[in-house]
């Protein structure tokens, strides 16, 4: 709710997303999530819940634009998945009355591709493209003038008779959404006229998305147990949905169809996502690294042998929210685990811990 280019890493790419396929915690979009979040969706900012400093900052942006009659200055919205990004380039057009074309990065090969898109856009239209940052470089450096110029040259010809025609464009909004900011070369980054970085939602935005959710779903929720999903959400709207509807159908089938404390505990046990939203993939990364290696160092490569996932699964798909957690620190000397993480498992940390982490933690 509030949420390629060809290349040698396209099979790495497919590698991932089939990796998030069959998690429950992954912020993600898959077809259901989709179909789901249609209806979820807030329409205006009033209605989204958190990001507050992008909704106030935005808010004014938007009011600025309607009072001078002008098209709204080109949006970059970044932050991990779910946290609402689309949502609120949808609303971004519902503010300012106008239609909207949704794309995205991977879906842009060649410049002819952008060329297209942006000539059939119409005055004031708002253009969402998103994971901007892995759109082809070509297209890159033709919406470089789209959006400062409200211009393109099209290169009709090869070769020495080649000929640029320029083609003007009405003026529109481009709203790009990316998850790794760092990506996008400075001259783009630069011609956008408002940057809104998304944060983790705090547990409490996130029962309020709960309860918003679950009133749209005509689900019957207590506070404390939205309070038990919001916990192991993630800090991330979408993964707080996903985990309702799968609470829901547990409540329908277990109970009486009513979401409390003890229904969302037993429901999410079902689904192995644990109290601080570890699932199946997370706990064996951290079972192996405490178990099998005395909670490191050791390497990304023999962790990923000892769980039986692939290097980049483990890397891209487990590591990130284990170290944000504060369960697992990457090192020079390979992966450690935090004195956290021997709590959480349950687990004693030995008294001689392996060589080098009694120096990283005082253990």
């Amino acid at each position: 709710m509030n949420w390629d280019e060809t290349g040698p890493d396209t099979d790495e790419r497919a590698a991932d997303a089939a990796a998030y396929d069959d998690r429950l915690v992954t912020g993600v979009a898959d077809g259901e999530d989709t179909a789901v979040e249609a209806a979820l969706r807030p329409k205006d900012l009033d209605e989204f819940v958190g990001q507050e400093k992008v909704r106030e900052q935005l808010d004014l942006v938007l009011k600025a634009a309607r009072a001078r009659g002008a098209t709204a200055d080109h949006v970059l919205l970044s932050g991990a998945p779910g946290l609402g990004k689309t949502t609120l380039s949808m609303i971004i057009a519902a503010e300012m009355n106008a239609p909207i074309r949704i794309t995205s990065g991977p879906a842009i090969q060649h410049a002819g591709d952008l060329a297209a898109i942006l000539s059939s856009l119409q005055e004031g239209e708002v253009l969402f493209l998103d994971e901007i940052h892995r759109m082809s470089r070509p297209a890159e450096e033709m919406l470089y003038m789209a959006m400062e110029d409200f211009r393109v040259d099209v290169i009709v010809g090869k070769g020495p008779g080649a000929t640029a025609i320029p083609l003007e464009l009405p003026p529109f909004t481009l709203v790009g959404a990316t998850t790794r900011a760092g990506l996008l070369p400075p001259p783009l980054r630069d011609r956008f006229g408002f940057t809104g970085h998304m944060e983790f939602y705090a547990p409490a935005e996130l029962e309020r998305v709960l309860h918003r959710s679950a009133g749209l779903l005509d689900v019957a929720i207590d506070t404390a147990g939205a309070a038990e999903i919001a916990g192991r959400s993630r800090g991330t709207p979408r993964i707080a949905n996903r985990l309702l509807r799968r609470v829901r159908d547990y409540a329908q089938v277990k109970a009486d169809g009513v979401i409390d404390r003890e229904i969302a505990a037993a429901a999410l046990k079902v689904y192995e996502v644990d109290a601080r939203g570890l699932d199946r993939l997370d706990r064996a990364v951290l079972g192996a690294l405490l178990k099998l290696f005395g909670g490191g160092p050791v390497g990304l490569s023999t962790l990923a042998v000892a769980v039986g996932e692939e290097r980049e699964t483990v890397e891209e798909v487990a590591e990130p929210f284990l170290v944000r957690e504060g369960l697992l620190a990457r090192t020079p000397r390979g992966r450690v685990a935090t004195p956290a993480a021997w709590a959480h498992l349950g687990l004693v940390p030995p008294q001689h811990g392996a060589k080098g982490q009694a120096g990283l933690f005082g253990a």
